[in-house]
Parts: C-alpha cells; sequence; structure tokens
C-alpha cells in the first residue's frame, strides 16, 4: 500500500507570528534540509519554510511526484491554508520551476508573492529540453556528481546511490519534461535570477528572458561556483534575497 502524503513544507525556524515568510525550493534530489546553514542569516520576524518533495529523507517511501505541476500544486494549497504575510520565493534548478509555478498558482489565488528568486534553471519557455533523465543509471549518477551536486562521501557510496537514483531521476525528468501551460498569465511580483558562471546546463544568453514572466522588476546576477553556486557562500545568497528588488 501506498503511503499517504504528508505535508510538503518544512518550518527551519520557530517564529510564533511571523511578519514575512522565506519558501525555499530544492534543487532535483535535494531535501528540505539542504537550507539549514541559511537559519543563521534569517532576519527576525522572517519564517523560513522549505519544501520537501516527496520519495527522500522523512517522505522516503511516497509516491514520487509526477511533475512540476504536481509539486507547485501542493505546496501552493498549503501556502494559501496558511496565514497571509509578505511571502518571498526562492528555487534553484528544478526548485526554480515548482517556485514559478507555485507564485502562477498562488497569484491565481489571490495571494501574490511578495518576490520570486530563480537560480540554475532556464527560463520556463526555454525548460523542458534536457535528456539526463534517460541516462543508465551509473552515467546518471556519474553526470550529477560532475556537476558538484553531491559531497564526496556520498558521491562514492554505491548503496546510498542505489538509494537515492530514483528520486534524482524522477526530479530531473521533471525538470526536462517540463512545459509551461499555454496562456499563464504574467506575475506582478519582482522576479530576481541568478546564474552560476559557467553552469553548463544553463544557457546565460536566454536568462533575460526570465523577465517575460513579470510585469515588475527584473534582475539578474551572476555569481562564482558553476551550477551548484548556491553552495558557494550561501550565507550572502540568503541574506541578498531577503532584500527588496533593487537594493
Amino acid at each position: 500500500m501506498a503511503s499517504p502524503r504528508q505535508s510538503w513544507l518544512r518550518n527551519l525556524t520557530d517564529e510564533q507570528a511571523p511578519a514575512r515568510r522565506l519558501v525555499c525550493f530544492p534543487h532535483s534530489g535535494g531535501t528540505a534540509e539542504s537550507h539549514v546553514s541559511w537559519i543563521p542569516r534569517i532576519r527576525p520576524g522572517t519564517e523560513l519554510l522549505a519544501v520537501q518533495y516527496p520519495g527522500r529523507s522523512d517522505r522516503f517511501g511516497e509516491p514520487l511526484a509526477r511533475g512540476v505541476r504536481e509539486m507547485s500544486t501542493g505546496v501552493a494549497d498549503e501556502l494559501a491554508r496558511l496565514e497571509p504575510v509578505p511571502c518571498a520565493l526562492f528555487g534553484h534548478s528544478l526548485g526554480a520551476l515548482v517556485a514559478y509555478e507555485t507564485a502562477v498558482r498562488l497569484s491565481a489565488a489571490g495571494r501574490p508573492p511578495e518576490s520570486l528568486t530563480v537560480s540554475g534553471s532556464p527560463p520556463p519557455g526555454r525548460a523542458g529540453t534536457g535528456r539526463m533523465h534517460l541516462a543508465r543509471d551509473a552515467d546518471l549518477w556519474a553526470q550529477v556528481c560532475a556537476l558538484g551536486g553531491m559531497p564526496p562521501e556520498v558521491a562514492d557510496d554505491e548503496e546510498l546511490a542505489d538509494i537515492l537514483l530514483p528520486a534524482l531521476r524522477a526530479d530531473i525528468a521533471a525538470h526536462e519534461t517540463y512545459r509551461p501551460v499555454p496562456g499563464t498569465g504574467t506575475l506582478t511580483c519582482p522576479v530576481r535570477c541568478y546564474h552560476g558562471i559557467g553552469d553548463p546546463l544553463v544557457e546565460e544568453a536566454h536568462l533575460p528572458e526570465w523577465a517575460e514572466t513579470t510585469t515588475g522588476p527584473f534582475t539578474l546576477t551572476r555569481r562564482a561556483g558553476s551550477h551548484f553556486h548556491t553552495f558557494v557562500d550561501p550565507e550572502s545568497l540568503a541574506q541578498e534575497i531577503q532584500d527588496p528588488v533593487g537594493n
């Protein structure tokens, strides 16, 4: 029997009456715990939530999500049930698309986010072109490890690779088969985009097209660290995301 779905959100802080909310969406294979290092940089009054995709960590054994829209629907539904406070969304790689689709759903429900920050992903109209999810297990694992997405002690553990690969493949498939729904409404919130210099998965020339997802302000920032630049000085990244766009 399949395990029942658990909550999509994990609260990483202890704000009893938050004045604002920051929601983080992990990369393919990532967990909510990926953002624990951000906790010391979260400002007073801000609630830090991180998304836990099914099939990993405390949701291990649950049916894997079938795509970006299933993920974003689950997250948006939970956020809509929380006390309404200004809410910023941040997503990296797969998480960027899930965060974007969550922003679309929240906006359609009359709860638009305060801002959307995306990283390590082509814009929606350019997504869905990869074939990594079709690779053999060994090749898929090697490609992910070569990108810097796994600590060395994890990358060299074959038994752990066997455990992690199904969720990792499902996440990459969700990213690489994503297509935006034609006629999707335009956001009104500020959109920030971060690009890791030298990222082999993202064509930098296409990133300004993220501006087309909103009528609000748009900024594009380059950071050292290639695709997983978010692991390089994550504290400063967390601080920047909490600043108003233009600061």
